[in-house]
């Protein structure tokens, strides 16, 4: 499975960005998808994830009611809508996939919000 994330860019405190992966390979219908961060000098941190049907979705505390993630395995697609971005959301975005006991990881997409 081969993801490839887009969608990041440089924005201000309070704006909206929304975050796009596509995935290759027949197992994305049926993976366990999410969004993982790593801002500088700090650990993967996890941020969002979503079943493979899409009903369930698993949101940190620290995003909890201002990202959404969603999945539209027609366009074999995960996305993650962020609002009310902080500067403290600042870091590296990954796709994630998990099918099975393989994990699979994007490249990742730069986000920085600026006060």
């Amino acid at each position: 499975l081969h993801l490839v994330e887009s969608g990041g860019g440089s924005v201000q405190t309070g704006d909206s960005l929304s975050l796009s992966c596509v995935g290759s390979g027949r197992t994305f219908s049926t993976s366990h998808m999410g969004w993982v961060r790593q801002a500088p000098g700090k650990e993967r941190e996890w941020v969002a994830s979503i079943n493979w049907d899409g009903v369930s979705t698993y949101y940190a505390d620290s995003v909890k009611g201002r990202f959404t993630i969603s999945r539209d395995n027609t366009k074999m697609s995960v996305y993650l809508q962020m609002n009310n971005l902080k500067p403290e959301d600042t870091a590296v975005y990954y796709c994630h996939a998990r099918w099975l006991a393989s994990e699979y990881w994007g490249q990742g997409t730069q986000v920085t919000v600026s006060s």
